[in-house]
């Protein structure tokens, strides 16, 4: 157990953006397998890319936002499952060092490990001698074929009847996995569902939620970091924000390099790149794509500075952070879709990676924390006033 000298955002960018053509050539292979390979995932290891979040004196790098979301838009920029499966276990592990020291220090104990996770409170934990005995099943469960402890969400029964918002604390071996990963896009990212069947939890591994997500928690050794003092809502949308961000980068980079030579078919045009639709096209695409940056760096600095001055944040901003995440979306998702639809009919083969970005950025878009429309509502309930209709804020 040791403090380090965390490599700045320049090295873990640089690293990111070397595992760029591995992850390209990975794309299909993850794809069809509905995982990433080990090779991937020793690349992520070895490049100290999955230490971001994991506490300094577990020999983490507690990297500010920014890093992280640089980082892991290159990352979704090389193939989005893995982007999004780094993010998951980024998040996931800087929810780990929320616990108590000594459930930290079993996490922790494993060089590399990987923590997943899961938001939605889809289980019932029971109060017992010593803890809760848990049921119940999480879906979109990103990541934990690979990973050894899960964060997850529940409640917990009251006597009174009503239920407290926790979150868990699980190592996979103690849940059973149900492989019903298929689906349209993000296939990569393993995101199973996993199901707790009277599951002893310990009180030690259980944390009240409501805390965590008001930034008022505070996580023994770790509470005194900048990273620590940040909320919980913020963090985890950045951080997803910048999946889809790579993924708009991924489209316009896919896009250009197979433009040179191409015609449009049933036209004059036996260069698509001297056609007018073609420049308007790529200039939209670009400037939306710029625009999602904006977004999501604007969210990763208001996450960094705060911190660092140790201010708390307004409902207001709280608000923004998540208009940001699905602003982010949106404007990567319309510029996806302008790229691909330019992209002709012989890119509905598998081999050509735009069909699968799209494929990929529409999934991402129906999330329920990255819904474009449910973020704009939040956001524009609190501007008129009223309060927000959700505790995830």
């Amino acid at each position: 157990m040791h403090d380090t000298n965390a490599p700045s955002r320049q090295e873990l960018l640089g690293r990111a953006t070397e595992l760029v053509p591995l992850l390209n050539k990975n794309a299909q292979w993850i794809e069809e397998n509905r995982r990433l390979p080990e090779d991937v995932v020793t690349a992520l290891t070895d490049a100290g890319l999955l230490k971001m979040r994991v506490p300094r004196h577990f020999g983490g790098y507690e990297s500010p936002m920014r890093t992280v979301a640089g980082v892991i838009a290159e990352l979704a920029r090389g193939d989005g499952s893995t982007g999004w499966t780094a993010a998951v276990w980024a998040i996931s592990s800087w929810m780990a060092g929320m616990f108590p020291d000594e459930v930290q220090e079993e996490v922790f104990a494993e060089p590399d490990v990987r923590v997943s996770g899961i938001l939605s409170p889809t289980a019932v934990g029971t109060p017992v001698d010593g803890g809760i005995t848990l049921n119940g099943k999480w879906g979109f469960n990103t990541g934990s074929l690979q990973s050894s402890w899960n964060t997850n969400a529940a409640v917990r029964a009251r006597p009174d009847g009503s239920f407290e918002p926790i979150m868990v604390l699980i190592p996979l071996s103690e849940l059973t996995v149900v492989d019903d990963w298929h689906t349209a896009g993000m296939r990569g990212s393993g995101s199973v569902s996993t199901v707790a069947r009277d599951l002893f939890v310990p009180e030690q591994r259980v944390l009240s939620m409501p805390p965590v997500l008001a930034g008022t928690h505070q996580p023994g050794r770790n509470a005194a970091s900048p990273v620590y003092k940040a909320p919980f809502m913020p963090t985890a949308c950045t951080t997803v924000a910048a999946v889809a961000l790579g993924l708009a980068r991924a489209a316009r980079e896919a896009f250009f390099q197979r433009l040179p030579g191409r015609k449009i078919s049933y036209t004059a045009y036996e260069n698509q790149a001297e056609a007018p639709i073609t420049h308007l096209t790529t200039a939209d695409a670009v400037t939306r794509i710029d625009e999602a940056g904006f977004h999501v760096l604007r969210a990763a600095g208001m996450l960094d500075d705060k911190a660092a001055a140790g201010e708390a944040w307004t409902l207001e901003e709280r608000a923004r952070a998540r208009l940001d995440l699905g602003a982010a979306t949106q404007r990567s998702k319309e510029a996806v879709g302008l790229l691909n639809s330019a992209s002709g009919g012989s890119s509905v083969y598998s081999t050509v990676p735009i069909q699968r970005i799209q494929r990929d950025v529409q999934t991402l878009t129906l999330h329920a924390i990255m819904h474009p429309a449910t973020n704009l509502e939040l956001y524009g309930r609190v501007l008129c006033g009223l309060d927000p209709n959700t505790h995830y804020i």
